[in-house]
């Protein structure tokens, strides 16, 4: 007689398996990553998407996958037209100054002024610069595009 001990039905992983899959997905995660990020980052549109579009075979639903929600939608007689705005950041400014003012330590929205009152800062925004425009028309109660025009800014 043997002793065994009966089987309660595990079974034993291959850890080696698990353990190649995760390089994997780490590269794939970091490719999704920096995708999006250039995406959010304003890079424009897709020119190779626009080449996509075929005018009464594309529907509104490939149009929403390709370039998301659009910035302007307008709703009229003749149909649906959805705009979308590509921007770009405007080139670095090279300084002839070898010296920088040391950045401020303090983060709060507020100075006091020579006068010693109370002021708030004002906030240096960077200026996007209009990439490209892509304007798309559909036939009234249809998800079909009818027509498409991209306009690409030098």
């Amino acid at each position: 007689m043997t002793n065994q001990q009966p089987s309660l039905g595990r079974r034993r992983h291959n850890c080696r398996s698990e353990r190649g899959l995760a390089p994997f997905l780490l590269i794939a995660l970091g490719v999704l990553i920096v995708a999006g990020w250039r995406a959010l980052s304003g890079e424009g549109i897709n020119p190779r998407y626009v080449a996509r579009i075929i005018d009464g075979k594309t529907t509104k639903h490939e149009i929403l996958l390709w370039f998301g929600e659009p910035q302007d939608v307008d709703r009229s007689a003749a149909g649906v037209v959805f705009t979308y705005h590509g921007y770009a950041d405007p080139p670095a400014q090279m300084s002839s100054k070898l010296y920088h003012e040391p950045q401020p330590q303090s983060t709060t929205p507020f100075f006091i002024d020579e006068n010693k009152n109370i002021q708030r800062k004002t906030v240096k925004k960077e200026g996007k610069i209009l990439k490209n425009i892509l304007t798309v028309r559909f036939a009234p109660g249809s998800d079909i595009v009818s027509s498409h025009e991209f306009k690409e800014n030098q």
